[in-house]
């Protein structure tokens, strides 16, 4: 912790990274009250289906639809007559609603497990945890100093607040780099000529979604055989 008080951020640079936590707050606020009615439109052409079954379907819902959207505004924002400012802006609209997508299928997963999520602090960890992947799993469990699988089940549900808030700092600082660079190389893509611009746009949020897909697989572990 000593080494990481040194790499404080520069002011410009420690106010990006607070948009992007604010941006992540907000997704996170906006989609929470969600939940439920993505996990119905999961069950929706199988309401006698299994906890198996409506996570592969969220799984599906959560990759399709984070692919066409980075398709869609990287499609668009290459077309002829569209300037560079302008497709910068849609790109950055399309960061923030993939947030939300993102945020949506993280806690989404977690109601699914039966895992009950009231705090603030725990959503941010859940979510954060998902999408950084590996180094999310690996923060978390080194922070709660735990060992052992599925840190979703036994490290979010179980230990204090506290705790989660050091956990949450250092995912944050870690989100803030690899969430905030990767965006940032997937909106310059976008502004590409037509055609290349969605097909970075779709494969690069179709890589994201793929990352996030693996993560929660780990976080959770097998899906429970029956509704709690």
């Amino acid at each position: 912790m000593a080494d990481d008080a040194l790499d404080l951020p520069a002011p410009e640079a420690g106010t990006r990274g607070q948009r992007v936590l604010d941006l992540l707050d907000k997704a996170i606020a906006l989609q929470t009250p969600l939940v439920q009615k993505n996990i119905a439109r999961a069950r929706q052409r199988n309401p006698e289906a299994t906890p198996a079954e409506v996570i592969r379907n969220l799984e599906r819902i959560y990759v399709s639809a984070l692919t066409g959207a980075g398709a869609a505004v990287g499609g668009t924002a290459a077309a002829p007559g569209v300037g560079t400012g302008v497709a910068l802006a849609l790109s950055a609209g399309e960061a923030l609603s993939s947030l939300q997508l993102s945020a949506l299928f993280a806690l989404s997963i977690a109601e699914v497990h039966g895992v009950r999520i009231d705090e603030v602090e725990r959503r941010r960890t859940v979510v954060m945890g998902i999408m950084l992947g590996g180094s999310g799993s690996a923060t978390i469990t080194k922070v709660a100093e735990r060992t052992g699988q599925h840190w979703g089940r036994h490290v979010v549900a179980k230990v204090p607040v506290a705790t989660l808030r050091q956990i949450n700092t250092v995912l944050g600082r870690n989100f803030i780099t690899k969430y905030g660079t990767k965006q940032g190389i997937i909106v310059l893509g976008r502004v590409a000529p037509f055609g290349i611009g969605a097909v970075i746009g779709g494969g690069a949020n179709a890589a994201l979604a793929a990352l996030a897909v693996r993560a929660s697989r780990r976080a959770f572990g097998p899906p429970p055989p029956s509704w709690p």
